[in-house]
């Protein structure tokens, strides 16, 4: 056997005592990130739960506020969740006077452990609010019916339909947390449209009123004449029930022509880049109108277009503060009517008051005058646009009325209400109305814009 000289005894001692430092300090460096870890994921978790609480805080204050107008905020903080390690509250706060636009505060806390005085983590955001009256209807139309593809959605108002309701894809009546009423009267015999349309089919003449296809559905109680079928509808959904027809609501058009006090040409009353112009009450414009490349019109009355309106490029429409809560009419007469595109907007005044938008052409020979139009006159005049909103176009507090012919809504912003022979709402996010057809009900507020503080 050999045997290690004096030289070599101790080498692996030697060996150990060099190399384990560096081993305890490479342990100790993971242990340090390890530790460095669980404290960034721990400081995440509270954050996230902050956060969470904050946005739970949002959700009551909207509902609370609506419930009460003048609910001011909860009394300190609210405690949600303790499961003995980690405890949140929420604190809301609401400012702003009744029937008018709101911001909640809200501040999201998390504290660990749960007896501390000091929370971990704190999450503060704003909430801005804007009320929507609870009248009567959202959305009202005549004999064509209101006609929804895509992603369309419409809440925050009841629905009348005198004609038919046709919903596909993965459009949506009402909400799961906010079901609306529905009525529809199926008034759009006979087929085709003679001198005696239109009136109410009878039981199986032409099928059902409402028809859903796809993923469409609808939330809240339906009452229709002739319809059987409940298939896409909840909460409760298809309910027993006869609908009385309703008349569009009507506009004294003769007054307005009579109280004409000024006159403009369409190529004066139209702008085109960053202007400020003002058209004075009681004004007639004769031709057509352009409000394009961010121009801003300020409207101190009612207004009569003889030819057609078009807005775009982020212009802006404005009602006079002068006017208060009154609502100035813009009467336009022209065969296209109204088109709103390209972020155009119709501004609410100090007073949140919006315009009422009418079109009054039809394909009877008594076009743009007419006060009355049935038969094959009417039939054929709902199918036309004559009221177009596209490309993020908005009308908050703004009603939008076709009185003899299609309202036609896609991608457009916070309109106030829609009322049209025919309403055909496509490639929409969710329209949330913030008007109503008829004054009365009460006002609710939905989330206008959120911030983090």
């Amino acid at each position: 056997m050999n045997r290690l000289n004096n030289n070599e005894r101790g080498t692996i001692l030697l060996v150990f005592v060099i190399t384990l430092p560096f081993l305890i300090l490479i342990a100790i460096y993971y242990t340090q990130t390890s530790l460095v870890s669980f404290r960034i994921a721990r400081q995440d978790q509270l954050r996230t739960a902050a956060q969470l609480s904050a946005d739970a805080g949002a959700d009551l204050g909207v509902l609370r506020t609506s419930q009460d107008n003048a609910w001011a905020g909860t009394t300190g903080e609210v405690e949600l969740s303790n499961d003995t390690r980690t405890k949140t509250t929420y604190e809301i706060s609401v400012a702003g006077n009744v029937g008018n636009t709101k911001t909640m505060t809200v501040i999201g806390r998390s504290y660990s452990p749960v007896s501390s005085a000091t929370p971990a983590k704190k999450v503060k955001i704003f909430v801005d609010m804007r009320p929507i009256s609870g009248g009567d209807f959202g959305i009202i139309s005549g004999q064509g019916g209101l006609i929804m593809v895509n992603n369309s959605k419409v809440v925050g108002g009841d629905v009348f339909i005198n004609g038919e309701v046709k919903l596909s894809n993965s459009a949506q009546i009402g909400l799961s947390t906010k079901p609306v009423d529905v009525k529809v009267a199926h008034q759009i015999c006979p087929v085709p449209a003679d001198a005696t349309f239109p009136r109410i089919c009878n039981n199986g003449e032409f099928g059902e009123p409402i028809m859903i296809s796809g993923l469409a559905k609808i939330y809240g109680k339906v009452t229709a004449n002739n319809q059987s079928n409940g298939a896409g509808m909840s909460l409760p959904g298809l309910t027993a029930g006869t609908v009385t027809t309703q008349a569009l609501p009507t506009y004294n058009r003769a007054a307005q022509k009579a109280a004409v006090a000024t006159n403009m040409t369409g190529a004066a009353a139209s702008c085109n880049g960053s202007q400020n112009i003002n058209w004075p009450a009681n004004l007639k414009i004769t031709g057509d109108v352009a409000i394009t490349g961010q121009c801003n019109v300020t409207v101190s009355g009612n207004v009569w277009i003889t030819g057609n309106l078009t807005m775009g490029n982020t212009s802006i429409m404005k009602v006079s503060d002068t006017l208060g809560t009154t609502a100035p009419n813009i009467m336009i007469d022209g065969s296209t009517g109204a088109t709103f595109s390209q972020s155009a907007k119709l501004a609410s005044n100090a007073s949140v008051t919006g315009f009422k938008i009418y079109t009054f052409w039809s394909n009877g020979t008594c076009s743009p005058d007419c006060t009355n139009l049935t038969g094959p006159d009417l039939a054929s005049s709902r199918t036309v646009t004559t009221i177009n909103l596209q490309n993020s176009a908005s009308g908050p507090n703004t009603v939008f009325y076709a009185y003899w012919s299609q309202v036609s809504v896609g991608n457009s912003g916070a309109i106030g209400a829609i009322i049209g022979q025919t309403i055909y709402i496509n490639n929409s996010g969710t329209l949330t109305f913030g008007a109503s057809v008829q004054v009365g009900g009460p006002t609710v507020y939905v989330v206008n814009g959120y911030r983090r503080s």
